[in-house]
């Protein structure tokens, strides 16, 4: 088969650059070995997990929130065999949508393993072989495996594993407390599981703003999850029924599943990258901000690339690779992302935190604002107030240079943040625009208005 441009993997990085190539009028053909499009996020991570993420939540309400509310009903329970089915059911329709549009496209889906045996030329394990003008690689990231004996019993799974899994474990300890780990965490303690998460550093979601990370271990530990910072895992002993997990300095913690979730890795050998020219690293293939490598034709894009292990950024890099791959001069520049985490409370943020704004800027330079969600109507009368929204801006020209929400629909809300960061808007811009009332968007204005003194349903600080 002979195409404009080859695409290899079809996770969100792939596919949105292979429809963007037949949106410019090119041959395509996008060379996926998994049975359903999509990659990890759509098959085995972020629609899955949040599937079960919209459980988690409906089951918090009708234990907790319902009665508030003055809805009565019968003592709620879950069903894992019902949830599993209709987080199934999610990837399925999500997945086979992928499908529909490459036909609706007109990009060749080319089943099975894809290898470069050459710069323009990919052997197809079970399919066609493909030549190609110009490449992209898209092959995503894979979970990382530790060193640590005792991870290879059955009972220690990856989040693939975990998604997989046919029942709620009784007692579930989490290796990693960054997001994967923490969103997992949040889900297994509504399901019912006993849940301990055992970090080694000192703070759960590290590269998160340091007030959101405290304020999740705060409800997390509230809520009865445990949570051991600064530990470090030794070995895990496996009893035959049940795992023992042995911890640096701290007494063993005996469970029913692990989960191991240190980190990802991308997905760069047994590519034939060697034979194409291509240089790589371990942790990703090199490329400029056009997402190029040092092959010109050959282009690589999302995970794979090492810039950020996200899914929303894997979309935009795949519209910077096609682009360029069909002669436009298109770069990623320096985009506002948006760092969304699904746990209970959910945390997103974007830009900088408030330690890198300081550190970047100077502590003269900086100026915080912060909106308890207690000062919000429709947070009260959604009977859920935990959390906050905090701006922080430098005062020089009064540029917002970052946007930390915690508590509910942070991840739907921090949407408006990014908007105003790409169009470079000062804290007067978010203080001064006439928010909808009552919303839980009011809460990003009040706290514009708190950062700059003027905050109407906050009281005045003390001087």
């Amino acid at each position: 088969m002979e195409v404009d441009v080859a695409v290899l993997g079809g996770g969100p990085a792939g596919y949105t650059a292979a429809i963007r190539v037949a949106q410019l009028g090119g041959k395509v053909a996008c060379i996926e070995q998994e049975p359903a499009l999509g990659g990890t996020c759509l098959r085995v991570g972020c629609i899955p997990t949040k599937a079960w993420v919209q459980t988690a939540h409906a089951l918090h309400d009708a234990q907790q929130t319902f009665a508030k509310l003055g809805v009565v009903v019968d003592e709620p329970a879950l069903d894992f065999g019902a949830a599993a089915s209709w987080k199934d059911a999610v990837v399925e329709q999500m997945t086979g949508g992928i499908a529909s549009l490459f036909k609706a496209n007109g990009v060749e889906w080319v089943k099975g393993s894809g290898r470069f045996t050459g710069p323009s030329t990919i052997a197809v394990e079970g399919g066609e072989d493909v030549t190609c003008a110009q490449a992209i690689v898209a092959t995503g990231s894979t979970p990382v495996r530790p060193p640590i004996p005792g991870l290879d019993s059955p009972r220690c799974v990856d989040s693939t594993g975990l998604l997989a899994q046919t029942e709620a474990p009784g007692r579930l300890v989490i290796l990693g407390g960054g997001i994967i780990g923490c969103e997992f965490a949040s889900i297994f303690d509504r399901f019912g599981s006993e849940v301990t998460i055992v970090e080694l550093l000192e703070s759960l979601i590290p590269t998160e703003d340091a007030d959101a990370a405290k304020e999740l271990r705060r409800a997390f530990e509230k809520r009865g999850i445990v949570v051991r910072l600064g530990s470090k895992c030794t070995h895990v002993e496996d009893r035959g029924g049940s795992l023992l997990v042995h911890v640096e300095g701290g007494d063993p913690i005996e469970c029913d599943l692990m989960l191991v979730a240190v980190g990802r890795r991308a997905v760069v050998e047994g590519l034939g990258l060697e034979a194409a020219g291509v240089t790589y690293e371990p942790a990703r293939i090199v490329t400029d901000e056009h997402r190029r490598t040092n092959v010109t034709h050959i282009y690589a894009a999302g995970d794979v690339a090492g810039y950020w292990q996200l899914a929303h950024t894997g979309f935009r890099e795949g519209e910077v690779a096609a682009e360029n791959a069909m002669g436009h001069d298109a770069t990623i520049g320096e985009p506002a992302v948006p760092r969304p985490i699904y746990t209970d409370p959910e945390i997103a943020g974007v830009g900088l935190t408030e330690a890198q704004a300081r550190e970047q800027f100077g502590d003269d330079k900086i100026a915080v604002g912060r909106c308890p969600w207690a000062a919000i109507a429709r947070a009260v009368m959604s009977g859920d107030t935990t959390g906050w929204v905090k701006t922080i801006h430098e005062t020089t020209y009064g540029e917002l240079v970052g946007v930390v929400i915690v508590g509910p629909h942070a991840t739907d809300l921090i949407g408006e943040a990014v908007v105003a960061l790409d169009a470079e808007s000062t804290i007067e811009t978010l203080a001064d625009g006439i928010a909808p009332h009552p919303t839980y968007a009011e809460s990003l204005k009040e706290a514009g208005l708190a950062a700059l003194g003027r905050a109407i349903h906050l009281p005045p600080r003390r001087r």
